[in-house]
């Protein structure tokens, strides 16, 4: 994974989204159109948290979020999202 050129300021972190599924467990075939958002990613990086309240995620964690957390941007090519820590609800 390569260190983005971006560093998130105070609570923010910068994901790298996880692919959507593009199979069901069962082996049908999903079209982009029905296509979920992915609600897990991979941390790319993170700010350095405020004064009152460390960071607790750190580079490379996959994290799962809210289905419409964060802001959508565009990297180097890549889409990743920003969002708070606080939108983040577990680390896996």
């Amino acid at each position: 994974m390569a260190k983005s050129s971006v560093k998130p300021l105070a609570d923010r972190v910068l994901i790298e989204p996880a692919e959507a599924e593009t199979k069901t467990a069962g082996g049908i075939i999903i079209p982009d159109t029905a296509k979920e958002k992915p609600q897990r990613g991979k941390v790319v990086a993170v700010g350095n948290g405020k004064p009152d309240e460390p960071m607790t995620v750190k580079v490379g964690d996959t994290v799962l979020y809210g289905k419409y957390a964060g802001t959508e941007i565009q990297v180097d090519g890549k889409d990743l999202l920003i969002m708070r820590e606080s939108d983040i609800f577990a680390i896996i």
